[in-house]
């Protein structure tokens, strides 16, 4: 065997090594982790849940300003109401479409869900949003999010996207796409009867 041979197959043996004795470290760290929950060591649900826009999961924390930039809104951990946050961007067919049931929904239901709708100026522009609420006539809460941050945190890829959020800050429902207002209806009249 060449010496060139040999040392190439020491280098991707060290790799292996490597990769196998990282592999084992983790696996050592979950046990540890899963032993330590079974022992007690995780006293919360809120602590046992993962962050994920998932149904089930805990929704991903975020602040952010106004559209006017006058208040700023905060989400995450436990809240007085459920919480339903949609993505939008003013340049969407189906988000021009779904505006009219949202403000029907913020109009009846608006002592019991607080509705936020996060524009995606990342792609969008501050003119097009001000524009489409005023167009619109937009009375719940309009906030920016001009660098994209929160709609990769939620794992927005097409708009609309909305996320309904139980008092406990755990995501009741992902919603991709627009639903007729009966769907949205039912759906928010069985968590708040939950």
């Amino acid at each position: 065997m060449k010496r060139n041979q040999i040392i190439l197959i020491l280098a991707f043996l060290a790799v292996i090594g490597i990769v196998l004795w990282n592999g084992m470290g983790s696996d050592k760290q979950e046990a540890q982790a899963t032993t330590e929950q079974q022992a007690g060591g995780t006293s919360s649900v809120q602590e046992e849940l993962k962050v994920a826009p998932v149904q089930g999961s805990l929704a991903p924390s975020f602040q952010l300003s106004s559209i006017d930039k006058s208040i700023s809104y905060e989400v995450g951990g436990q809240r007085d109401k459920l919480l339903i946050i949609n993505f939008w961007a003013s340049w969407c067919g189906p988000c021009d479409m779904e505006a009219p049931d949202l403000q029907k929904i913020y109009e009846k239901y608006g002592d019991k869900v607080d509705l936020y709708a996060v524009n995606a100026t990342k792609y969008d522009t501050v003119r097009g949003a001000k524009d489409f609420v005023k167009e619109k006539e937009i009375e719940f809460p309009v906030m920016l999010d001009e660098d994209g941050k929160v709609g990769d945190d939620y794992k927005v890829f097409s708009y609309p996207i909305s996320f309904i959020v139980d008092k406990d800050g755990v995501v009741r429902e992902r919603i991709e796409g627009i639903q007729p207002l009966e769907k949205w209806e039912t759906m928010l009249d069985g968590l708040l009867k939950a």
